[in-house]
């Protein structure tokens, strides 16, 4: 499936609405030529990150052809694994096997360039072969890394961390389709995974999926001051254009303890690393368990089963997500993933939550992690779990 995107994706307004104001035009909403479209269950699937919780909303034949069709029409599809996606000896394409699908967190507002944006969030989203549970695994962002030359985007390879792969990819014409590849491809040279599908997360447009399922539920570990938006006159701004507006200003802390969060403040509050006791490792966790609330709100609170709700969640994602559903047939994923709940979502630390330096002091990834990824790779995730139960990460 293939849709090209170049815009940027919403910013907050001064009402702390998402805008679709983007300096390259209107989001596209229909592929243009490229691999051949198949219906996006994969869309439904990331919407949520529930992986099947559209298929579990209990909607009979009729209503599942109505989203995949409604998801088609709403979600942008783009080739983000190029080459790269899982080979038929990896067990690609089938769905009787494991499914890897990457996620990648972009913050693209609309006074940033195409080009100019890092992936501040790096997600491996595992399914075992079972297909009874959902696993999130994190790549640090500032992992040193050997990237592989890109000749899309005219990059010779090096050195670079995790986060700034997906800024090399998009130079020189790559765009948001060339940064997801050459991070598919630098993962798989690092880490050894490789992945069946993959979405780009715009988290300002993400907020509209949640205000769509009318906020989410967090439990907040450890309290901690908004480095990103301020409170003006009571409603939320990016600091840059609270600065420049007149009127009571107010600081925006996150207090420990269970709460329901509207959009902006869930994803605000995942965003936070500074701060925290362990910086960009507690924000991995906060993301992983936000998307876990998404995913547990969507499922358990009727949404699903609320054609107009449903609709409301769909056009939502059409802001949100650019996705990659490779060569995965819609009917197999229909029947093949029923098991798939979003109260089985596993979060897993890597590098056990905190910072782990080379020889440089530059970001590395731990032996025990690597041994993770292999599992994941390998489809034993869950022995390893049972070796190493303290990867879990029990977030609420």
């Amino acid at each position: 499936m293939s849709v090209h995107t170049t815009g940027r994706r919403p910013a907050l307004d001064k009402d702390g609405n998402p805008t679709r104001d983007h300096p390259s035009g209107p989001m596209p909403k229909s592929p243009k030529k490229g691999r051949k479209r198949k219906d996006p269950l994969w869309a439904k699937l990331t919407v949520t990150f529930g992986a099947v919780l559209m298929i579990a909303s209990g909607a009979g034949v009729a209503g599942t052809k109505w989203l995949v069709s409604s998801a088609s029409n709403a979600v942008t599809q783009e080739n983000l694994l190029g080459g790269n996606q899982k080979t038929g000896a990896e067990g690609g394409g089938d769905i009787k096997g494991a499914v890897d699908i990457l996620l990648m967190g972009v913050d693209a507002r609309k006074r940033w360039a195409v080009d100019d944006l890092r992936s501040d969030t790096i997600i491996a989203l595992h399914i075992p072969a079972s297909h009874d549970q959902a696993y999130l695994v994190s790549i640090p962002r500032d992992t040193e890394m050997q990237v592989p030359a890109f000749p899309k985007a005219k990059y010779a390879g090096g050195v670079a961390k995790a986060t700034e792969v997906f800024f090399h990819g998009a130079q020189n014409g790559g765009g948001w389709a060339g940064g997801a590849q050459l991070m598919a491809q630098t993962i798989k040279a690092n880490t050894g995974m490789t992945f069946d599908g993959a979405a780009i997360i715009d988290f300002n447009g993400f907020k509209s999926i949640i205000d769509a399922l009318d906020g989410v539920r967090m439990c907040v570990d450890q309290r901690v001051k908004s480095h990103h938006i301020q409170l003006v006159d009571g409603k939320p701004l990016y600091l840059a254009d609270a600065r420049k507006t007149a009127g009571t200003h107010k600081d925006i802390w996150y207090e420990k303890g269970c709460q329901d969060l509207e959009g902006w403040q869930a994803l605000d509050y995942a965003r936070q690393r500074y701060g925290l006791k362990n910086g960009d490792y507690d924000r991995q966790r906060h993301q992983q368990q936000l998307i876990k609330a998404i995913a547990k709100k969507a499922a358990n609170s009727g949404v699903l089963t609320n054609p107009v709700k449903v609709n409301n969640l769909i056009k939502a994602a059409g802001d949100a997500f650019v996705l990659d559903t490779g060569d995965v047939k819609v009917t197999d994923f229909m029947f093949g993933l029923k098991g798939v709940a979003a109260n089985d979502m596993v979060l897993l630390r890597t590098n056990n939550g905190t910072f782990a330096g080379n020889e440089n002091q530059r970001e590395s990834i731990t032996p025990k992690s690597m041994e993770m990824y292999k599992a994941v790779k390998q489809d034993k995730l869950s022995q390893f779990i049972l070796a190493n139960p303290d990867v879990v990460a029990n977030e609420k």
